[in-house]
């Protein structure tokens, strides 16, 4: 491994310990912000070690093909104190206001869908509510007015065709046939 090699290799390691150590501030800002329960806890610090190693793995192969040195440890390690000497409060405070953008947007959009979209149609649902319930009163009022205009006709009517009225029998079958089921209604829907 030539010096050239050694020196790209640390370098990469310091990158990938302030990486590391930046990846580790935000989990721990999202966990906090995010009050996520206990038990998650160990899920996402695995996650984080999970993707902590391939990345520093990785680098490590794009860097000197993956071979394990003392000095590599040494990058690492001074990538992680720089990190948290200078690095680590700028990465909260852009981390606490990307979450802010965040719920701001969402609120945003939230609003706006309240507004354009669920407003309207529960303005138009009362709208329609209240113009059929207006037509069916018309309806009912006209339907009464109709009734109490064509009773004398219907009176008239039931008078001139009293001699017919015995031709038009209901048999027997069809009584007992509407008992049964009239029976059979109550029993089902009276309850």
């Amino acid at each position: 491994m030539t010096l050239n090699v050694q020196f790209h290799t640390i370098f990469m390691m310091f990158l990938s310990g302030v990486a590391i150590s930046a990846m580790f501030d935000v989990f721990r800002v999202l966990s906090g912000k995010l009050r996520l329960p206990r038990w998650t806890i160990p899920l996402v610090d695995t996650v984080y070690w999970i993707v902590a190693t391939i990345l520093v793995f990785r680098l490590l192969i794009y860097s000197n093909e993956g071979q394990v040195r003392m000095f590599i440890f040494l990058g690492m390690g001074i990538g992680i104190c720089f990190y948290f000497a200078f690095l680590s409060w700028v990465v909260v405070h852009l981390t606490l206001f990307l979450i802010r953008v965040v719920i701001a947007i969402y609120k945003f959009i939230a609003k706006t869908v309240e507004i354009l979209i669920i407003k309207p149609i529960i303005g138009l649902y009362r709208l329609t509510v209240i113009i059929l319930g207006f037509l069916l009163a018309v309806a009912i009022f006209l339907y009464r007015i109709v009734l109490q205009l064509l009773y004398p006709l219907w009176r008239l009517l039931l008078w001139m065709t009293r001699p017919v009225h015995k031709y038009f029998v209901i048999p027997d079958w069809l009584k007992k046939l509407t008992g049964k089921i009239v029976t059979l209604y109550r029993r089902l829907f009276s309850k």
